[in-house]
């Protein structure tokens, strides 16, 4: 080939391109090989023209992947050759489509190095302002308001660009250049300090230094960072910490907690590479890390917990005050409990009322509220699940929260052909709990940040400000609505309404094939598996109430392949707070007329509860039956004394998890666990069935003997663990997909996922979509299309 021979080639790039300093990345890169031609951003990511010799296209080409930004994701590079136009320079250009947009949408990034240094340097004019950022770090999603993302679509809008940092933004040799969200203290936001009336009491710089003193003093503090608020107060003051639970009504709940390096970290807890790696990275998430024993915290911030939710400072303003405080700060989202965080410092000075001492607010307007991620390091294997998202992530993770770093980047879910008919768009609106909503189009689907529970009326709005936020940015309105099939949740109301209005079909998804659906999503599985679903609730075809589900699914359907023996729920929704219902119904099942009568030392149950139990179990009022492996583990946790009582969602579940953590140590792998027994299930729509109450006589028989809780424990997961391999190869299908809440254990996920793949079993888990209910609207997109693919 000649070398010197001009060409000119057209590219279209899609994947994580914009927001993330790409086009600045592509103009430097052609301007350094000399080339000619434009970059400018489209519905779908970016489009280039590029020409010069062919050779230098090559390289160029080569190096746009090799050479991209570390928040950017290139999924997908289309190339053709076009005539030469003989430009005389490369320049960048704006966005002129106008239409439905790809499903692309930047997330919010931590500070990088570059500007820390900035930050830090008193002879630059942007030293310690809280607001400083560049093409590589800052807010994106949190502030955007229309696709594509440009300054005028942004919060930012309202600041003028002062002449110094519009030298910047077009000075294409810049660290700025086209960085949208750039400003200075001559031009940009302004910090200031509140008292609880919403007096300013201080701005800049004093504001500061009188919030370091507030925090020194014990004092709670509500900081308007990136997506919202959070509520900071002393993590080594046990009275503060405690103020802070009695004011938000969280009794137990651990909080998360802000460090000011990753050294400070390590005197609090045992960190693995992998665990540094996630916390130093530009999504800057909270990490579930071990906790050391010599630590000197409150016991207050997560009492009985084994693990901490640990993060570093990820924008300016964190950094500046944990520079001044030098300690760890409980920093737990800006609300009150199962409410979203708050965004507005007005609305602060009234849904925190009571609750914070004071607030250091800014005027920079916070688009929608973004809730820190929180992530869990399940395994030390590094396996790319190819989807190229949030920065070429590590497998051995999983994400328990989705929200800041990481939404709303678009999943890719398949790479096959549409079959020539449209796929979507579709929206799917989520569960209950954990709450996120979806929007599919095409082979992509974005999945919104986290909402949480929708029974408060300030998680609905935000649930239906997320639902307007991805039709406007998208452009799109939907053509189906997906939900889950229980009829009742909040969501699927809304979109029995949304599919009236809009005249569009309504696709019901059962939980628990959504979870699986989820998983098979994310790893682009097709065909057949064995999905091994387990969580707390989930509504079943048959009225009951699921949760420990072996599912034979695809995306279009699914069989109930087996299921754990049902127990009832006495009182329904009360046995989610209280173990010791789950467990009298197990015993009540197990042993009958003696369940009242029992006597266990580790059962801490009075006479009176007693009684009134039986009066439940006996009359069958209000006690649905059940396959929950969640209220299993309550039952554990209840007969065992570890938790008699939770006042959080998964709190039984994870005393138990901790428990037998307390026993890896002595080799759990090579422990016995408890018998569990295959059988013919009682449904003609089900093949088999779990009976767990082997299991439930060998524990109680170790209880008895006075055998330690924590082995117990221990061999619970151990026998649960056996027994998905006889299930696995009973279904005869040689892919795994392991979903569902249950599956946040790290522990339980670990020993199941070994003893299937010694079994021969190709095995799958979450990463980057949450194995909890906020990864249900994934599951319910794709189910959704693929069904309505074979109705038309």
């Amino acid at each position: 080939m000649n070398e010197t021979l001009v060409q000119r080639m057209q590219v279209e790039v899609e994947g994580t391109v914009q927001g993330v300093g790409f086009r600045p990345f592509i103009y430097r890169l052609a301007s350094e090989l000399g080339l000619t031609g434009w970059i400018k951003n489209t519905r779908n990511g970016v489009a280039i023209e590029v020409e010069g010799s062919v050779s230098v296209v090559e390289t160029f080409l080569q190096r746009m992947r090799s050479d991209a930004p570390a928040s950017a994701a290139v999924e997908v590079i289309s190339t053709s050759a076009i005539p030469t136009l003989d430009d005389e320079s490369f320049s960048i250009g704006q966005c002129t489509e106008s239409g439905q947009r790809a499903l692309v949408i930047p997330p919010d990034l931590a500070t990088c190095a570059d500007c820390r240094r900035e930050l830090n340097d008193p002879h630059d004019r942007r030293f310690r302002y809280p607001f400083l950022t560049c093409t590589q770090c800052g807010p994106r999603y949190s502030l955007l308001t229309a696709i594509p993302y440009e300054r005028s679509n942004t919060t930012m809008a309202g600041f003028d660009l002062c002449p110094v940092c519009r030298t910047e933004y077009e000075a294409e040799a810049d660290r700025r250049f086209h960085a949208e969200p750039i400003a200075c203290p001559t031009c940009g936001p302004r910090l200031c300090l509140w008292d609880e009336q919403g007096h300013e009491v201080a701005g800049r710089e004093e504001a500061l230094q009188q919030v370091t003193a507030l925090l020194d003093q014990g004092r709670i503090v509500a900081v308007k960072g990136l997506g919202g608020f959070q509520l900071w107060v002393d993590a080594k003051s046990e009275e503060a910490v405690r103020r802070l639970r009695d004011r938000k009504r969280r009794p137990e709940k651990p909080f998360a907690l802000l460090f000011p390096s990753v050294d400070a970290v390590r005197d609090y807890c045992l960190l693995s590479s992998d665990e540094e790696a996630l916390l130093c990275s530009p999504q800057a998430p909270i990490v579930l890390a071990r906790k050391r024993q010599d630590t000197v915290l409150a016991e207050a911030v997560a009492p009985g917990n084994s693990c901490l939710g640990v993060m570093l400072p990820s924008t300016p303003l964190h950094d500046l005050l944990m520079a001044s405080l030098q300690r760890p700060m409980v920093a737990t989202s800006g609300n009150r409990s199962e409410e979203p965080i708050v965004t507005d410092e007005r609305e602060a000075l009234v849904r925190l009322q009571g609750i914070a001492d004071a607030l250091l607010v800014h005027d920079r307007l916070i688009a929608r509220p973004v809730d820190d991620s929180v992530v869990l390091v399940v395994g030390g294997k590094p396996v790319s699940n190819g989807m190229g998202e949030a920065g070429k992530l590590k497998a051995g993770m999983m994400i328990l929260r989705r929200a800041r770093g990481y939404a709303p980047q678009a999943t890719r879910w398949s790479d096959g052909p549409s079959n020539g008919k449209a796929q979507g768009p579709i929206l799917a609106v989520g569960g209950q709990l954990k709450n996120t909503v979806a929007l599919l189009s095409g082979n992509r689907v974005v999945l919104s940040q986290h909402l949480g529970d929708l029974s408060t009326v300030e998680s609905d709005r935000a649930f239906r400000q997320a639902i307007e936020d991805l039709q406007l940015m998208l452009q799109v309105t939907p053509e189906a609505v997906a939900c889950d099939f229980h009829p009742d949740y909040r969501s699927t109301v809304f979109a029995r309404m949304l599919s009236e209005a809009l005249l569009v079909p309504l696709v019901p998804v059962q939980h628990h094939h959504a979870h699986v659906a989820s998983c098979m999503a994310e790893h682009r599985l097709d065909g057949e598996v064995l999905g091994i679903a387990w969580d707390g609730a989930g509504y079943g075809g048959d009225g009951q109430i699921w949760g420990g589900e072996f599912l034979v699914a695809s995306y279009r359907q699914f069989t109930r392949f087996a299921h754990l023996r049902p127990f009832r729920l006495p009182g329904g929704e009360a046995a989610m707070r209280e173990p010791n219902r789950s467990a009298a119904a197990v015993l009540w099942e197990l042993m009958g007329e003696e369940m009242p009568v029992h006597r266990l030392p580790s059962w801490k149950v009075t006479e009176n509860q007693r009684a009134q139990l039986e009066s439940l179990l006996r009359s069958s009022f209000s006690s649905p039956w059940t396959t929950s492996m969640g209220r299993l583990f309550d039952t554990v946790a209840s007969l065992t004394g570890l938790c008699p009582q939770a006042s959080f969602e998964g709190q039984a579940a994870m005393t138990v998890q901790f428990a037998a953590e307390r026993e890896t140590d002595e080799g759990i792998m090579s422990m016995e666990g408890y018998p569990m027994d295959v059988v013919p299930s009682d449904s003609p729509h089900t093949k088999r069935m779990v009976d767990w109450r082997p299991m439930i006589s060998a524990l109680l028989d170790d209880l008895r003997r006075g055998i330690n809780p924590d082995k117990i424990a221990a061999r619970f997961h151990a026998g649960l663990a056996v027994a998905t391999v006889g299930l696995a190869q009973e279904a005869g299908l040689p892919r795994v997909v392991l979903t569902g809440g249950c599956f946040q254990n790290r522990l339980l996920l670990s020993l199941v996922r070994q003893r299937l793949e010694r079994a021969g079993f190709t095995v799958y888990s979450h990463v980057l979509v949450p194995p909890n209910d906020g990864g249900l609207s994934l599951g319910q997109a794709v189910v959704a299309v693929c069904r309505l693919k074979d109705v038309q």
